[in-house]
C-alpha cells in the first residue's frame, strides 16, 4: 500500500512539475509577444511621426505659397483690398454684437 500511495505521490509530482514548465513556457512565449508588440507599436508611431511631418511640410508649403497670392492682389489692388478688409470688418462687429 505504501508502493502505491509513493507512485499516487511521484505521479502527482511528475504532474505538477509538468504543469509548471508549461505554465513557465507559456510566461515566456507571452513576454517575448509583448517585446514584439512593443517593437510593432514604436515602429508604426515612427511611421505615423513621419506622415504627420511630410503633412505639416505640405501645409506649411500651401499657406507660404498663399501668402504670397495675397501680398500680390494686395499690392496690384490696394482699393479693392481696403473695401474688402471694410466690409469683413463690418460683417465681424454685426455677427459679434448679436447676443
Amino acid at each position: 500500500m505504501a508502493e502505491s500511495t509513493g507512485k499516487k505521490t511521484s505521479a502527482q509530482q511528475q504532474e505538477l512539475d509538468s504543469g509548471k514548465e508549461a505554465a513557465m513556457a507559456a510566461y515566456q512565449n507571452m513576454l517575448e509577444a509583448q517585446q514584439h508588440f512593443r517593437q510593432a507599436a514604436e515602429a508604426a508611431g515612427l511611421d505615423l511621426k513621419q506622415d504627420a511631418m511630410k503633412q505639416l511640410l505640405k501645409g506649411k508649403d500651401k499657406a507660404d505659397e498663399l501668402g504670397h497670392e495675397v501680398e500680390r492682389y494686395v499690392h496690384d489692388k490696394p482699393l479693392a483690398t481696403i473695401g474688402i478688409a471694410f466690409f469683413a470688418g463690418l460683417l465681424v462687429s454685426r455677427l459679434l454684437s448679436r447676443h
